[in-house]
């Protein structure tokens, strides 16, 4: 469910409890720790986002003061979101490179939550990590590119816009380095290329349908540092069976997590929470975890302090150009798609104790059906058309791995002491800083 459903549905029936775990322990890391070491827990599903990502030194895009959205004044783009978007890069795409040159991956080390996913690769956990970060940190990190879905695709290859050719990594490099826009060599073509980057107006990959049936199997979901608000990703937290126990690990509490009797949240930062997980766990898997991570040491090579930098507030009337209003069609359309997804694919989150007197029954969860096409319902004018395949653009309500919007209206209602909180709502409530946004 969206958290404006579970906001009205908190509101009509009052405040409810969860009831007690069935398939952990308790709602705790030992708990956790337990269980992951078990057999009984064999695919383990990750979803990730920005959060994962802060302490390498890469911002995330929604944070204010520190957000990358709050910091593109230089580019004088005419929204923030615009550097993300396909129409305006077709027309326009040197702001793009020009934030680029400093995001190209091979400037930040992955961090040790980095390292984590790769840790439960390497013991036979890992199904799938469900990422939609561009960063490509999972990657250099070590884990098995085959346990990786980069929903948002990603700086890993590039293709002309034009022809769809792809184009080499050595040259794209280059022109990243230099925030130089790299053109199609293809005879008679010319056109842009742009990494193989989810934009505004592109659609999701075409396996990303495919991919998401395979969350039938889990056993174990961990969604760390991603706000849940960014569809169809978002939906993937009510696509896991209603046995398999849902981690939360976040700054803050999001989506519905705390509605299932097996839902854990860790308000904490990642890089803490995964460390606390394996100083639990034992078994050397701490040890195995730093082994990892030192193995990154060598992985990447800073910016120089020398080096100019396009992520600044400028002067102020630099200032004034980079918070100009948002893209204008961005509000209607984060109502219209969450809408869409929730009455295409049916979700909804169920609980499975019994009700009894003092727990009443949550309501029943229906099997999600196959993800439709939901091209039809962009809010955006004049679409781009998408690639066959997947689900379309629409569905994607923001460009690479960015979070939530800021202004959001409706709070996610959570768990104090066993019971369902629902925040008073609050007109233009900021995401805490190093938060997916």
């Amino acid at each position: 469910m969206s958290e404006f459903v579970m906001d009205r549905l908190s509101q009509l029936l009052g405040r409810v409890k969860p009831g007690d775990p069935i398939v952990l322990e308790g709602r705790d890391i030992p708990s956790i720790a337990k269980f992951l070491k078990s057999d009984e827990c064999k695919n383990v599903f990750l979803m990730v986002g920005a959060g994962i990502s802060t302490s390498a030194g890469i911002p995330d895009f929604r944070s204010p003061d520190t957000g990358l959205y709050a910091n593109l004044a230089k580019l004088h783009l005419p929204y923030p979101e615009a550097v993300f978007d396909i129409r305006y890069f077709s027309q326009n795409p040197k702001p793009f490179y020009t934030l680029a040159a400093e995001l190209y991956p091979g400037y930040y080390r992955p961090t040790i939550t980095h390292s984590f996913i790769r840790l439960l690769a390497e013991k036979g956990k890992l199904y799938t990590c469900f990422s939609q970060n561009i960063d490509t940190l999972e990657r250099r990190a070590g884990v098995p590119v085959e346990k990786i879905f980069e929903a948002h695709g990603s700086f890993a290859t590039q293709r002309c816009i034009k022809c769809k050719t792809e184009y080499p990594s050595e040259e794209m490099m280059q022109h990243v380095k230099k925030a130089e826009v790299p053109h199609c060599t293809s005879e008679g073509c010319d056109g842009v290329v742009k990494p193989d980057i989810v934009f505004f107006g592109e659609g999701l990959p075409d396996t990303f349908e495919s991919a998401i049936r395979n969350l039938e199997e889990a056993d174990l979901l961990i969604i760390m540092g991603t706000s849940l608000t960014v569809y169809p990703f978002a939906a993937l937290r009510s696509m896991v069976p209603a046995k398999c126990p849902r981690v939360l690990i976040n700054l803050d509490r999001v989506g519905d997590i705390g509605a299932r009797a097996d839902d854990v949240a860790l308000l904490m930062p990642c890089d803490e929470a995964v460390r606390k997980l394996c100083d639990e766990i034992g078994d050397g898997w701490t040890e195995e975890l730093e082994r990892l991570w030192a193995e990154t040491e060598n992985s990447y090579t800073p910016r120089s302090a020398e080096e100019p930098s396009v992520i600044g507030k400028g002067d102020k009337e630099e200032d004034k150009a980079g918070k100009l209003p948002k893209n204008p069609h961005l509000e209607d359309e984060v109502a219209r798609i969450a809408k869409m997804v929730e009455e295409k694919m049916k979700i909804g989150d169920k609980q499975a104790e019994p009700a009894t007197e003092d727990k009443p029954a949550a309501a029943e969860e229906s099997p999600p059906e196959e993800p439709a096409d939901v091209s039809a319902a962009s809010a955006r004018p004049e679409p781009s058309a998408a690639p066959k395949g997947g689900m379309e653009t629409p569905a994607l309500v923001k460009p690479a791995e960015v979070g939530e919007l800021a202004g959001a209206s409706h709070p996610t209602p959570h768990y104090e002491d066993g019971e369902l909180s629902v925040p008073q709502t609050k007109p233009s409530e900021e995401a805490p800083e190093g938060e997916e946004k």
